[in-house]
């Protein structure tokens, strides 16, 4: 005769005891090896950052700063050497200006002819790639900062002060004048007014 079958209960199945330190719904620890019922708590606390955390914030902000003026230094470096190349390429070129001069001239007398011409051609095209600018027409508004005044006078042509002639012309490199065209210049007026003198 067989025992008669017990019947089936709620426990019956694997029993599973968590023996965890750290609970992993609440993440606290749990006293003993068992686990106990999770006690309500209050608002957690903020956390404080830690020293590891500040001396990371420091030395981020340290980099930042490092890396920043050491961009502003490279930037001035190469501002500092296009600076030197332009003012040694300047001064070569305002050794040649009289010789550009002399080119001008024959070509106003018609003596510019043959070999010569093109070898002046080739100079004033190579002088144009390196960035050397000609100014001063007949005509322009005069301007005290890139013209020189040689000769005054009055004309009832012009309404506002005037370049009538170009005695010399103007050179410049970018925004950087290396020689002011002479010029002559006339302001509105009649041509045999002369300006009043104070005794």
């Amino acid at each position: 005769m067989t025992a008669p079958a017990p019947e089936p209960s709620e426990q019956d199945g694997p029993i599973v005891h968590d023996k965890r330190r750290i609970d992993p719904t609440t993440g606290e620890v749990r006293m003993g090896g068992a686990a106990a019922p999770a006690a309500p708590t209050s608002e957690p606390e903020p956390e404080q950052p830690s020293a590891l955390e500040a001396e990371l914030a420091e030395r981020t902000a340290d980099l930042q700063r490092v890396t920043a003026e050491f961009a502003n230094y490279r930037k001035r470096v190469d501002r500092d050497r296009q600076m030197v190349a332009e003012q040694a390429l300047a001064s070569v070129l305002i050794g040649v200006l009289p010789v550009l001069d002399d080119i001008d001239r024959a070509r106003q007398h018609g003596e510019l002819e043959g070999g010569f011409k093109s070898v002046a051609d080739n100079l004033e095209a190579t002088f144009t790639k390196l960035g050397l600018t000609r100014y001063g027409e007949v005509g322009e508004p005069f301007d005290p900062t890139v013209h020189e005044a040689i000769t005054h006078g009055y004309s009832s042509d012009v309404s506002e002060p005037t370049c009538t002639a170009v005695l010399q012309a103007g050179y410049r490199i970018g925004e950087r004048v290396l020689r002011p065209a002479r010029v002559a210049v006339s302001e509105p007026g009649e041509p045999d007014s002369t300006p009043e003198q104070d005794d």
